[in-house]
């Protein structure tokens, strides 16, 4: 079963989880590195776990490995927190043969992103997420995420998917439009857990009734941002606008160029990991590099 929140849906804070690579010539997966991940977000505070999404470099992941990944995540939590297992790619019979094998896995949930380059047709969407769904047994999360794969999905067809996939449970929203997120709080709040796709985003997201994240941020900053969601969650509005605040350079260094190269780059800079990313990704730059640290360092400062 999910581990989930107090209204018995999916929310809170999930954490994208990165893949961490070993400078081999393989670039194998640092399973240590991945271990200490875990446990880090669990005793971080965070309510579940996202392995395989996109933060995880999935287009580069082989089947074998994604497998593995979602294994190791549901071992080393032992139950303490979900585990939604990102399955999505720009294939349905892919989609569906990952999710089956990441349900297979232990996964509590699966996450397939709005398929990517093939720019799908409303119907196309349509007829992947229900067949996607109607495949496994366990909760469907669904991300939208315009601005990487090109296709919107509409409020118009989710409400259709809706309308037949029971297990659809949940929505991450990076349209990057809190006027969309709360168009589907009031179309879908009953029916689904809007989760943020943006951390910047989150606590206006909360704010109109969104139930949670899917971070970047929180691989390396768990306790703050589960902090920040359970307060929100709480209605504790006044108590977390400067919390919120003092994260949003944090939020935006994590995304000076492209995810999940900044955020590694931060993990290693803390020890956690190497900075590798698969190609066609490259590692951050100097520059980078350099900003990422003065920002780290200016939000230790605060004594946040």
């Amino acid at each position: 079963m999910v581990v989930q929140g107090r209204n018995g849906r999916i929310e809170g804070t999930y954490t994208a989880l990165v893949t961490p690579f070993l400078e081999d010539e393989g670039q194998s997966i640092d399973w240590p590195a991945f271990d200490a991940l875990v446990d880090d977000q669990i005793d971080g505070g965070v309510d579940g776990l996202v392995p395989c999404g996109t933060t995880g470099e999935s287009p580069t992941l082989t089947s074998t490995e994604q497998v593995a990944l979602v294994r190791r995540a549901v071992a080393r939590a032992k139950g303490r927190v979900g585990v939604v297992a990102g399955t999505g790619t720009n294939a349905t019979a892919s989609t569906i043969e990952r999710s089956r094998e990441a349900e297979r896995a232990g996964a509590d949930a699966v996450m397939a992103v709005v398929p990517y380059y093939n720019r799908p047709t409303q119907e196309g969407l349509h007829r992947h997420f229900v067949a996607v769904a109607a495949s496994v047994s366990c909760p469907v999360v669904i991300y939208n995420v315009p601005g990487r794969s090109v296709a919107d999905l509409l409020p118009d067809t989710l409400a259709r998917i809706c309308d037949t996939a029971k297990n659809v449970v949940a929505v991450k929203d990076a349209t990057g439009n809190v006027l969309r997120a709360q168009e589907l709080v009031r179309r879908f709040g009953d029916r689904l857990s809007i989760l943020s796709g943006d951390d910047a985003l989150t606590l206006p997201m909360l704010s109109v009734g969104a139930r949670g994240v899917i971070s970047v941020t929180s691989n390396l900053l768990p306790k703050d941002v589960a902090r920040l969601v359970t307060l929100a969650l709480d209605g504790r509005f006044h108590e977390v606008r400067d919390l919120h605040l003092s994260l949003l350079p944090v939020h935006e260094v994590m995304f000076i160029e492209s995810n999940p190269a900044p955020v590694k780059a931060a993990l290693a800079m803390a020890g956690k990991m190497k900075d590798g990313v698969r190609g066609p990704l490259a590692p951050a730059s100097e520059g980078a590099k350099d900003r990422i640290r003065s920002v780290l360092d200016a939000y230790k400062a605060r004594g946040t």
